[in-house]
């Protein structure tokens, strides 16, 4: 991905000049948590100080929200998205270079209970995005090959010897994604609370026939991140949730973000409700160990989801050509229908929409955004401008299915860098 020449200096100017000094306004109080002031660098108000910075204190909302300027503008967008869509919460935070635009809390996690920008929540395929990371860092530090195939490591896999460790972390490798697969969103449903062992899930995908040959086409599939967890493993010999606090959280000061091998979520906790199931009810502890591989299975708040855009998004922690595989391992020109594979499976990769080593790129931007159990968060970075967005959501009785949190991160987007949108994905 080529970064863009910017056009929209006049709003993003006036959004770093926001950052460089303390705001003065409307008292956040009055939208939410009193805590530090708009201007502030990130580890004041949040929960990180940057590269291997040390943790300070919990996620708190900015102090005072200017009556005019872009951290008013964020906050009327919230305000009207929450309304709009009946979200029961909106938590997100802006920053640009690291630095506070916005960090607030809208509605309640519970009834009586309001959101907080502490609470923790479900990052889902957030991690996947550490995967990817992490994958390449290890291919920086020589410990593995981008090509090299997996029956080194998996020998069991169908096709391990074609399948290199690029095809898992790209999802090229032509295996059926089992979260579409017949029967398996509604076994999920009807029982919400099993426990799903990684070998269940994969035999799901390797029962069917592949898609395609390894590397010819792309389609997401969930097995590929289960399968690129183990050989992470394997390679390394430490265990994955070990390893990404290694190189992942911990380089990137990524305190209260934590794997659970239960439905556990660390307090406070945000609480989730759905109506999957036909009736309005609360989804926090459903059991999420479908999701991807065990030991990325996470929960974090908001100001970690700030600084994971920023962190992974800007390729901090790679080399040069490592980030460069990271916005495009191959997989651009990729995605194309055929007799084996339907279009709403092999979707179109372009330059301008696809997707990476972990991560989407959307045109300009690097992002992710998890759905699921009520859960919505978005993760959005824009390297020309340094502009980090993250929101998470949650769904009040009459919200509609679909990505709230992402829809909130592109409002945000075409306010703060108009000529930059969001473009949707798939």
């Amino acid at each position: 991905m080529r970064p863009a020449r910017s056009t929209s200096r006049p709003r993003l100017a006036a959004v770093t000049a926001l950052t460089a000094f303390i705001a003065v306004g409307t008292p956040a109080a009055a939208v939410g948590t009193p805590a530090a002031a708009v201007g502030t660098p990130a580890a004041a108000v949040g929960s990180t100080a940057g590269p291997g910075g040390a943790h300070h204190r919990p996620c708190v909302s900015s102090r005072y929200v200017p009556e005019g300027g872009p951290a008013a503008d964020i906050l009327r967008l919230a305000e009207q998205a929450k309304a709009e869509m009946d979200l029961k919460s909106v938590i997100l935070r802006v920053t640009v270079d690291g630095r506070d635009v916005l960090t607030t809390a809208l509605g309640e996690s519970m009834t009586g209970v309001p959101a907080d920008p502490a609470m923790h929540f479900r990052n889902g395929n957030i991690a996947i995005s550490y995967l990817g990371t992490a994958l390449l860092r290890l291919v920086d530090q020589g410990k593995a090959g981008l090509d090299d195939p997996v029956s080194s490591w998996l020998p069991d896999l169908p096709d391990a010897e074609r399948i290199t460790l690029r095809m898992l972390a790209s999802s090229t490798t032509g295996l059926h994604d089992y979260v579409k697969s017949p029967g398996f969103q509604r076994a999920v449903v009807e029982n919400p609370f099993r426990q799903w062992t990684p070998q269940e899930l994969v035999a799901i995908s390797t029962s069917r026939q592949p898609w395609y040959d390894p590397g010819t086409n792309w389609n997401y599939s969930h097995a590929n991140f289960v399968l690129l967890g183990a050989a992470l493993e394997k390679i390394t010999g430490t265990r994955l949730d070990i390893l990404l606090r290694r190189q992942i959280m911990g380089p990137l000061g990524l305190r209260e973000t934590r794997n659970s091998f239960t439905p556990d979520i660390p307090t406070p906790v945000l609480h989730a409700f759905t109506a999957d199931r036909g009736t309005y009810e609360e989804s926090t502890f459903w059991n999420p160990s479908w999701t991807t591989a065990p030991g990325a299975v996470q929960t974090t708040d908001i100001c970690d989801l700030a600084r994971s855009a920023s962190a992974i998004g800007s390729g901090e922690l790679l080399s040069r050509s490592s980030y460069r595989e990271l916005l495009n391992p191959g997989t651009v020109g990729l995605g194309h229908p055929t007799d084996k594979c339907p279009a709403t499976a092999c979707v179109a990769q372009t330059e301008a929409t696809h997707y990476g080593m972990g991560v989407v790129v959307l045109d300009d931007w690097i992002a992710q955004h998890p759905l699921f159990f009520g859960y919505s968060a978005s993760m959005d970075y824009l390297p020309s401008e340094r502009l980090a967005i993250a929101v998470s959501t949650t769904q009040g009785p009459n919200a509609a299915d679909g990505h709230s949190a992402h829809t909130i991160a592109q409002r945000i987007a075409a306010a703060l860098a108009p000529d930059h949108p969001i473009p949707d994905f798939g």
